[in-house]
């Protein structure tokens, strides 16, 4: 083995950059290369975190750190690996190992009649579409019906909600691409029916996020719940609860006694609700069936009692589920990668030189943060294992980029993706109270990228 090793991490989100950076942190010289099929990095931070959450992306700043100059990192955008790119075989030619940082980015179906209409989306692609994903700039929602549904008990469920209920004009001191900011000035919205299946105490929410849509300007939160909140939760129950669920529970017991008002926009949370079916008029959604369900004996069950939301739009908040690398083995079940401390496995056999960290991984659980300590897992994995692994067959960095070349791809550099942010930093300050406008367009972003008017 070489002096230097070479490591590509494939994914520039979260979990890929904490990657990048416990590799330089190492004691052992790595060199990195960190791929992307998309010419902007931060995956999840970018293109998973609302427009409206400005605190949080604030950890792109520390995402970025491995790119420092002088760094010994490199970053590969607008490089697809596997299918219609560059072939996993190919690139394992030029490393001595692969960290997989793809994710987990397939919406769970809810599995009921209707799902397939018009106007039913999973929350990957609506929260893709409003954060400016380039794969989903077509999506356009129909934002016509007063009614929307969103089917879900945790953060982005909230997320979906909120932005549906905000005004035009605070969205408009966000990072939303004109197109969305567009579509959500003509939005008729005036509903919207949060569906949860089990009661108030179970709810993922965390506070801070339950807090921000009883905040919002001209926008009332009405809880419905069958006086599950008015009964009270039985001590032995609180006794076992979270610090969390029982700021929740402080939250929707004060806003379940609120009669409607007169807000212009109402968020209604409909707890021990099951969707039944999606209802079609014309080809698209136009409401939803829910069964009402009680508890008993610990246990959420239906009642057969049925309502109706009418809604031109339904989302679904449910969680994600992996998809399968080509080269690596899968496990369906669980939607990952197997792994052991992050070294990819294939039955009792581990893959030499393939490793996995984030969502991929362990399935799609936790915060951003929590991507931090699963990168520095697998990379001392990966270090430890360093000594075993063959040298590559192409070891020169710049053979990379000719092979990436020889496939069609022109990388974009960190100094292309520089451009981009630069032009996303001037569209902010011609809207006028935003940061940034984000460039959703794939064929835009490149210009931007590639442009040399611009630095």
């Amino acid at each position: 083995m070489p002096a230097q090793p070479r490591v590509a991490v494939v994914g520039a989100g979260p979990s890929g950059l904490y990657a990048a950076a416990a590799l330089l942190a190492s004691e052992v010289p790595v060199d990195v290369d960190v791929l992307d099929r998309l010419p902007a990095p931060y995956g999840l931070v970018r293109y998973g975190v609302a427009p409206d959450h400005v605190k949080m992306k604030s950890v792109i700043r520390v995402l970025q750190k491995p790119f420092a100059d002088g760094s010994r990192v490199r970053f590969l955008g607008n490089v697809r690996v596997g299918e219609g790119g560059i072939p996993l075989e190919v690139l394992r030619e030029h490393y001595h190992a692969i960290v997989h940082a793809s994710g987990s980015s397939v919406d769970r179906a809810l599995g009921i009649p209707g799902e397939e209409l018009d106007g039913s989306h999973g929350s990957g692609a609506f929260v893709s579409w409003y954060c400016g994903h380039p794969d989903f700039v077509d999506l356009d929602p129909l934002l016509d019906h007063p009614g929307v549904v969103v089917v879900g008990a945790g953060n982005v469920a909230l997320d979906v909600a909120r932005v549906l209920a905000r005004g035009h004009a605070e969205m408009a001191g966000t990072d939303v691409p004109d197109r969305v900011l567009e579509t959500l000035r003509g939005s008729a919205v005036a509903d919207v029916h949060v569906v949860i299946r089990r009661g108030p105490e179970h709810v993922k929410f965390t506070p801070a996020e339950l807090r921000q849509i009883g905040e919002l300007e001209g926008v009332q939160v009405l809880v419905h719940d069958d006086g599950a909140l008015s009964r009270g939760t039985p001590e032995a129950v609180l006794d076992t609860m979270e610090r969390r669920q029982k700021q929740n529970l402080t939250m929707l017991t004060e806003w379940a006694g609120h009669e409607p008002g007169d807000a212009a926009r109402r968020i209604h949370l409909h707890f021990l609700r099951t969707p039944v079916r999606l209802l079609e008029e014309g080809g698209r959604v136009a409401g939803m069936v829910v069964e009402r369900n009680e508890v008993r004996d610990g246990k959420v069950v239906g009642t057969g009692q049925e309502e109706t939301f009418e809604a031109g739009l339904v989302v679904r908040a449910i969680g994600y589920s992996g998809e399968p690398i080509p080269g690596l083995p899968y496990d369906e079940r669980n939607g990952i990668v197997p792994n052991e401390a992050g070294r990819v496995v294939d039955g009792d056999r581990p893959v030499p030189g393939a490793y996995v960290t984030g969502w991929i991984k362990r399935g799609p659980t936790g915060v951003i943060g929590t991507n931090k300590g699963d990168a520095v897992e697998t990379v001392a994995s990966l270090l430890d294992d360093l000594h075993t692994l063959p040298d590559p067959e192409y070891p020169d960095p710049a053979s990379v980029v000719e092979r990436l070349e020889a496939y069609g791809i022109e990388p974009v550099t960190w100094t292309d993706w520089e451009r981009l942010d630069a032009e996303e930093l001037r569209l902010g300050e011609a809207r006028g109270g935003a940061e940034r406008v984000k460039v959703a367009e794939l064929g835009e972003m490149l210009a931007a990228a590639r442009s040399r008017t611009r630095v």
